[in-house]
């Protein structure tokens, strides 16, 4: 008996790329599709699907709010979180809205795959693949270790600074200004600006505490 699958995006090459992934696989059936919160909702209701990909971001609402939902009506229901957001944040929020699995949207669709699978079989146990880093940034009580030129970096940012003038400020060039933020937003647990310097808000790590420009 086929796994019934909903695939809830408001991208349509993004449907028809998981759809295609889903529909070579012999236990997988997609049932439906959906582009918005509401007409998540109505097929839902109508098509018993038994895991649903919710994307985060959609048009007349979120996806992790409408899984909240979904998990409060059904415990026995694959949930799927799909983001481009894959930050710390977004991944404990899935987490409390019941979410089975987290999946960022750069994965490959054959991970997407196999988070439902594991939502199918195991409905109220959270997968994700960063879970154990995320929650030993979590717990970790001195917070975020960061290198001072890190710290300098930080605070540029803070400042709105671009990376070209990060780079004239410290006298970096900019392919070494890029590495020192991506690896800013590996230990903040962020996917973008805006989630690191919430999240070095948050912790403390500015020296201005004011809520930065973003």
């Amino acid at each position: 008996m086929s796994t019934k699958v909903l695939l809830v995006d408001d991208h349509e090459i993004i449907r028809q790329g998981l759809r295609r992934a889903f529909e070579r696989q012999d236990d997988f059936e997609v049932v439906g599709e959906a582009g918005s919160v509401s007409e998540a909702s109505r097929l839902i209701g109508l098509l018993a699907p038994d895991v649903v990909i919710f994307d985060v971001r959609l048009p007349d609402g979120s996806g992790i709010e409408a899984a909240a939902r979904a998990r409060s009506a059904n415990q026995d229901l694959g949930i799927v979180i799909l983001t481009m957001y894959a930050g710390d944040e977004q991944l404990f929020a899935a987490l409390d809205a019941g979410a089975s699995a987290f999946v960022p949207k750069n994965a490959p669709t054959e991970e997407v795959v196999s988070a439902a699978r594991h939502a199918a079989s195991m409905p109220g146990s959270f997968s994700a693949t960063d879970l154990a880093d995320a929650m030993r940034r979590r717990l970790a009580p001195q917070g975020p270790q960061l290198s001072p030129r890190e710290r300098e970096v930080l605070d540029l940012l803070a400042d709105g600074l671009s990376v070209s003038l990060i780079s004239q400020r410290l006298f970096i060039s900019e392919s070494t200004t890029k590495t020192h933020i991506s690896k800013l937003y590996d230990k903040l647990g962020a996917a973008n600006r805006a989630q690191a310097l919430m999240t070095a808000l948050r912790a403390g790590l500015l020296k201005n505490q004011q809520a930065p420009p973003i």
